[in-house]
């Protein structure tokens, strides 16, 4: 009998990052120090002025997965 249950749950609002990992977590531009901004679901590197998502509670750590702070949110590359 073959497993159903998607990979992967649904995209959240209630799944929190680990604090421990956002802790460890520097910018891969930059290597600086992250910001996290909880209503945004993004981890912000104000030195690289760039926004990383988070989905299901895990960090999109990419340059391509990331979104200009210039460009408003919902026009990333991810946004969808």
């Amino acid at each position: 009998m073959a497993d159903t249950t998607p990979p992967f749950p649904p995209d959240t609002a209630g799944e929190e990052p680990d604090p421990k990992l956002l802790s460890l977590l520097v910018c891969p531009v930059t290597k600086g120090p992250l910001t996290y901004d909880r209503a945004a679901r993004e981890l912000i590197s104000e030195k690289a002025n760039l926004a990383y998502p988070i989905r299901n509670g895990v960090p999109l750590m990419t340059v391509e997965a990331a979104r200009s702070l210039d460009t408003p949110k919902g026009n990333s590359p991810t946004a969808g």
